[in-house]
């Protein structure tokens, strides 16, 4: 077994590594010794000195790339801050939304009770913008369970997890923004992924779909949807 069989290899080439990263390794450095390590320290056996360009948080499973050069790095770098990349997440949610589809504007800061949460907050927050979309929903007994599509159009930590938590229906699983701390496994995925190759600006799309747990309930509806993930998505 290589040092990264844990985390499957979505596309590679000179320049860039995308992975399906599993949820609970950190995307990058670890803060203290006791935090385990990171994708890029996983991978380093086997593919030699890599870096994260965007992050993914800790619990949070999904597509995520890697530069394997500095010009690599420097020129995707770019394409986030000029917002040439596109991601979209699917997510299992307790209860579900109001309606069926919309965009949530709330802008997030630290929640200096609560680190490393963030809260809602007019005054201190820094503008905050997700898309949402119902997919599906099961019940069983009072219990509802919503599988939802979102679209960052911002990037703050935390964002997709605080802005559902806010609309009422928190992720699945999640031990900060979830009903008495979450249980299981937080059910949020980094699905889709568009961007233009640092190398020579073709643009790359890439999908990857959820781990079965926690996901089994929506699998008919996952399979559905990534049969064509880069459909028309959640929309103002």
């Amino acid at each position: 077994m290589t040092a990264g069989a844990a985390v499957r290899i979505v596309s590679a080439d000179p320049h860039i590594v995308v992975v399906d990263k599993p949820g609970g390794m950190p995307s990058v450095s670890a803060r203290t010794p006791l935090d385990p390590p990171a994708v890029a320290a996983v991978l380093a056996a086997d593919w030699g000195p890599l870096e994260a360009v965007h992050r993914l948080d800790r619990d949070t499973s999904g597509l995520l790339v890697l530069a394997r050069t500095a010009a690599a790095r420097a020129a995707l770098g770019r394409a986030f801050e000029s917002r040439q990349v596109a991601k979209r997440y699917l997510a299992v949610v307790t209860g579900g939304p109001p309606t069926t589809a919309g965009t949530i504007h709330l802008p997030l800061a630290d929640d200096p009770d609560r680190p490393p949460a963030k809260r809602v907050d007019p005054i201190l927050g820094r503008r905050a913008t997700t898309r949402w979309r119902v997919v599906a929903a099961t019940r069983a007994g009072d219990a509802l369970r919503t599988l939802v599509e979102l679209e960052p159009v911002t990037g703050r930590s935390h964002q997709l997890r605080a802005h559902l938590a806010w609309l009422g229906c928190p992720i699945s699983g999640d031990p900060l923004y979830g009903p008495h701390g979450g249980a299981g496994r937080l059910a949020l995925h980094a699905a889709t992924l568009e961007f233009p190759h640092p190398n020579d600006g073709r643009v790359l799309r890439l999908a990857a779909p959820p781990a079965a747990v926690p996901w089994a309930d929506f699998g008919t509806a996952i399979a559905t949807w990534f049969t064509n993930p880069w459909a028309a998505g959640p929309t103002d």
